[in-house]
């Protein structure tokens, strides 16, 4: 197995980071391109593996897509015009490709397989095949349509009005995309306002959608046509450096471009919350999805309660935040997170099992965990189980480790952030990162 060497002697992090353009924008801009007539542009588009592979499914159905590195154009002659794909589409890693796809599918007029890798079909589907099976959509596989691989036959759809057991953005997503081919408005009601990414870019690509605090509805039956789409850097892959800045005595970042929606910027409250100082120098709306500057630096730390409506606003930062709060003074109660044991792994059990390999004072409760800090932390072994998020965690784990820390599969990481090392030693010039 792969592994990577990381080295470092308590750098201090100082410089400026422009993070790869947002995983999820990336992801729906493409679908959206794809759903729609006519030639879509994107600009600062994620050329990462989980977004290739949505650009791949819709090259089997028909779209043409042509990539230049992070500019991406589709141009699409709209669902009607789709093909029904020679083999079984393949969405990878990517939990985002696999939800969404089957709400765009479930509408369509073709016929398809979608599977995934060994990780994804083990990630439950049913929470997306039950509301779509009750909209008339036909979706088989076992067992009872809650893994991949699944059989989708799309048709004529009823709309529904669905309240959302567990905020989700994807299950909300395929939803609202499968309500665009229904007949009716279809209503979706969440307890937690969940990323809205999607309401804001359908709203862009021409849908009649009508959001109402935590209520969104779209009406079947509009034709949408192609846009030009700018993708601003992704906080979550932002979120890695922030909290070494936060955690590291000396250290300033700034980051140019970060998205700023305000349905992921949980992380900056944290950040703010525990005692880093977190400056938004600037900040533009371009084209639905706001987008600035931020600044993250060292003041110390103490321990916080992460919960409730805070928790789907940084879902995919709970890892890191975790490691930072074993530096931090006090306990971190983190809760309502139940959702991170269907992610890529089991995120509460993967979290706690390896940091406390270095060391850390951490304990897994049902849906969250309980940090007690600050805890020198040791080198060693971390596993990434394959997983993006862990496998970054583990690297910024060694730059407050007292010795080195090995990382099993870092490739991983290249799902959602292929420059992270080269970021990395940029920001930090004294570690030392050996293959």
């Amino acid at each position: 197995m792969e592994t990577k060497l990381v080295a470092f002697n308590k750098p201090e992090l100082k410089g400026n980071v422009v993070v790869p353009g947002d995983k999820s924008i990336s992801h729906r801009a493409v679908m959206l391109g794809s759903i729609a007539e006519g030639k879509t542009q994107i600009t600062g588009f994620l050329d990462g593996e989980d977004c290739l592979r949505t650009i791949d499914i819709f090259r089997q159905l028909g779209v043409s897509i042509e990539r230049d590195g992070t500019n991406v154009t589709v141009d699409s002659p709209g669902m009607q015009g789709w093909q029904t794909p020679s083999e079984e589409l393949y969405a990878g890693n990517s939990g985002t490709t696999a939800r969404l796809i089957l709400g765009i599918l479930a509408g369509s007029t073709i016929k398809s397989v979608l599977t995934g890798d060994e990780s994804l079909s083990k990630r439950p589907m049913n929470r997306v095949t039950l509301p779509l099976s009750s909209m008339g959509a036909s979706v088989v596989g076992e067992p009872d349509g809650n893994l991949l691989p699944l059989t989708i036959t799309g048709g004529l759809l009823s709309a529904i009005e669905y309240d959302m057991p567990v905020a989700s953005a994807q299950v909300k997503s395929a939803i609202l995309f499968a309500g665009l081919n229904a007949e009716g408005t279809t209503v979706i009601s969440e307890e937690t306002v969940s990323r809205d990414h999607t309401e804001r870019m359908l709203q862009q690509f021409g849908a009649e959608v009508q959001v109402d605090g935590t209520k969104v509805s779209v009406k079947g039956g509009n034709v949408l046509r192609g846009k030009d789409v700018l993708v601003p850097g992704d906080i979550s892959s932002a979120a890695f450096f922030m909290v070494a800045a936060a955690m590291i005595k000396g250290s300033s970042v700034t980051f140019t471009n970060v998205g700023l929606n305000p349905t992921r910027t949980g992380i900056l409250d944290v950040l703010t919350n525990m005692g880093a100082c977190v400056e938004i120098l600037e900040e533009v709306n371009g084209a639905g999805e706001p987008y600035g500057t931020v600044k993250v630096s060292y003041e110390g730390l103490h321990g916080t309660e992460i919960s409730g409506d805070l928790i789907p606003r940084l879902i995919d930062e709970l890892p890191v935040i975790a490691l930072l709060a074993t530096q931090a003074e006090g306990t971190t109660v983190i809760k309502d997170a139940g959702e991170l044991r269907v992610k890529e792994t089991d995120r509460i059990a993967a979290v706690t099992t390896e940091l406390k390999k270095l060391g850390a004072n951490i304990e897994a409760t049902d849906d969250g965990m309980i940090i007690h800090g600050p805890t020198e932390l040791s080198g060693g072994t971390l596993v990434s189980y394959g997983d993006h998020r862990l496998g970054m965690m583990a690297a910024i784990a060694a730059l407050v480790a007292s010795a080195p820390i090995q990382i099993e599969d870092p490739s991983c990481i290249a799902i959602s952030y292929p420059g992270f090392f080269t970021d990395l030693e940029k920001l930090a010039v004294s570690i030392n990162t050996k293959g």
